[in-house]
């Protein structure tokens, strides 16, 4: 099998994509599944990783198409020239086959469409309907937002339409996400995935 492709470091500031392509033999896919598996927890302990993940075309496919995060280049750089990276690339010898691999910066490693139909991850909870997530988002955004704008929007009320969305949301936001929506999805966990 080939040698991973080595990439030149973009110069970009921000987060970073790594998009590989690799191969594996059909028969090996329980192996590919403990490699991939055991090069992931490994890159979960270096500091500013995102987040990995792989998709497949389909069970006969000999495709495997990966994705690794990192928050910057240094420290992709430093999970990329790692002894831990190196030492799990070489298990790999001898069932993958390194074809393709590619950066991006920005959000849209993430979000490209997809091209295969089989994803492979971790058993987890199935994500709940939408008209739930929907339901749910608004039980807390809606009292939030009565909240803030009986308290701040008071205080802010001759400020120029712009401004005061733009400070509401500033606020809101983190108070919904870290917050709000976090404790309601864990008392609601039950009914979400019912």
């Amino acid at each position: 099998m080939t040698a991973p492709t080595e990439l030149a470091p973009p110069t970009a500031d921000g987060p970073v994509t790594v998009a590989i392509t690799r191969r594996v033999a059909a028969g090996d896919t329980t192996q590919m599944i403990a490699w991939v598996r055991a090069g992931t927890a490994m890159a979960e302990l270096f500091p500013g990783f995102l987040g990995a993940g792989w998709v497949r075309p389909g069970d006969a496919s000999d495709e495997w198409h990966m994705l690794y995060r990192f928050a910057d280049h240094e420290s992709l750089h430093a999970w990329e020239t790692s002894a831990e990276r190196q030492w799990w690339l070489r298990s790999g010898e001898g069932l993958v086959e390194h074809t393709r691999a590619e950066r991006r910066t920005g959000i849209e490693g993430w979000f490209d469409p997809p091209e295969s139909t089989k994803v492979e991850a971790p058993a987890g909870p199935n994500a709940p309907p939408r008209w739930k997530q929907a339901l749910l988002i608004w039980m807390a955004f809606f009292p939030v937002n009565l909240l803030a704008t009986l308290t701040l929007g008071a205080l802010i009320v001759h400020w120029p339409v712009v401004l005061r969305v733009l400070c509401m949301t500033v606020v809101l936001t983190p108070i919904m996400t870290y917050l709000v929506l976090p404790a309601l999805t864990r008392r609601l966990e039950g009914w979400l995935h019912r």
